[in-house]
């Protein structure tokens, strides 16, 4: 894979079409069977499945940044025809060039950006999506914005518009501002999916490296109740006698 991923740069010049369809191509050349096959499983795809249906061509995570980079400066028309492609790896590519121009942009492009964002929250529709962008598009956005949308996806029927809700306030989280990532933990706590177990899960973990009173504070009152998995992910790194006694309820 490495000696195919340094002849496709080695044969590769400055895109001159920031078109969806160059980017396409670039990516496909990045792409083999194997990993498409691999993709398919790893990202449940069969009937029943949370991403039954989805479709893969096999390019890795790290190539598809390398492309996005690349085409970083296309246009939002573009990327927007993109994340309505029916590829995973080509929607992961629109998500992470928006990442990138809302990083490098000024207050016109991210507002924009947030707007394209909230407009096609169904073509965002795989763990991976999520976490690869909504930390870093309307986590930044609604930092210092009203954030009632994400409590409206908190209570939202469908599972990934729940999980940009508790995985945006990551980027509040690095600021500090634990307050209504909390709130929305509290309202996933009961939820029935176990991405959402593993997000809320990681989300108080991230505010217990920062914070274990806080941590702890929430945690106390709930463990004993909520969903096994988002507990084993909130205290994966306390230390192995504290981790036992709420893992066996004596705390």
């Amino acid at each position: 894979m490495n000696v195919k991923r340094a002849a496709v740069r080695s044969t590769l010049s400055e895109p001159s079409l920031l078109t969806a369809l160059a980017m396409k191509r670039e990516l496909s050349l990045y792409a083999t069977p194997e990993r498409a096959e691999s993709n398919r499983r790893f990202f449940k795809t069969a009937p029943g499945q949370y991403g039954e249906g989805d479709r893969f061509i096999g390019v890795t995570v790290p190539d598809t940044r390398t492309v996005a980079r690349r085409y970083g400066q296309a246009p939002l028309t573009e990327t927007k025809k993109l994340l309505a492609s029916k590829i995973h790896e080509e929607r992961l590519l629109a998500l992470l060039i928006w990442r990138i121009q809302y990083e490098q942009g000024g207050e016109d492009r991210r507002e924009r950006l947030f707007q394209a964002f909230v407009s096609n929250l169904h073509h965002i529709n795989n763990w991976d999506l999520v976490d690869s962008s909504a930390p870093f598009v309307p986590g930044p956005h609604l930092f210092q914005r009203d954030r009632s949308l994400l409590f409206e996806w908190a209570r939202s029927p469908v599972l990934w518009e729940r999980r940009i809700a508790i995985i945006a306030p990551f980027y509040f989280i690095h600021q500090d501002d634990f307050e209504d990532a909390l709130r929305i933990a509290d309202i996933l706590l009961n939820d029935e999916e176990d991405l959402i177990h593993k997000a809320v899960g990681w989300m108080l973990r991230e505010i217990g490296k920062r914070d274990l009173h806080t941590e702890e504070e929430f945690l106390k009152p709930r463990y004993q109740t909520m969903p096994r998995t988002m507990l084993r992910y909130a205290i994966e790194k306390f230390p192995e006698a504290k981790r036992n006694k709420y893992l066996t309820g004596k705390i």
